[in-house]
């Protein structure tokens, strides 16, 4: 439940900046959504981090823990980018609210995002705060 109220924040994060982006400084979609995606992962990684798995550690300091997130990551943000660039290519009128896309993107890449965190990232029990 708690990676969901991340993905949750993250999918607000994403959707968000990129709406702005497109909206107010006039950003190509596609462009907007790499810087959109940078800042949604790093607040997912914040939040589980200190609450999913607050229970585990990754033995890693906090900038290489942030990287590995990120590398993670890559995997859900391919299937997500992939699925977004779909929904734009299929309904051009996105363009203007790439917020949707967005969204669609967000559902396909969850699970995959979970399975790598929890399995690859945070697989060890926490020894000490």
């Amino acid at each position: 439940m708690l990676f969901a109220i991340g993905g949750g924040i993250g999918l607000v994060v994403d959707g968000g900046i990129v709406q702005m982006l497109v909206s107010f400084a006039h950003f190509n979609p596609y462009i907007g959504r790499v810087i959109s995606f940078l800042a949604a992962a790093t607040a997912t990684w914040w939040w589980n981090r200190s609450q999913t798995f607050s229970a585990r550690q990754s033995g890693r300091s906090l900038m290489t823990e942030w990287l590995h997130w990120m590398a993670l990551m890559s995997g859900g943000a391919a299937i997500n980018y992939a699925v977004y660039v779909a929904c734009l290519i299929e309904f051009p009128s996105w363009h203007k609210w790439p917020v949707l896309a967005v969204g669609v993107g967000s559902l396909f890449a969850a699970f995959v995002n979970f399975v790598s965190a929890r399995t690859l990232l945070f697989k060890r029990a926490r020894t000490h705060w």
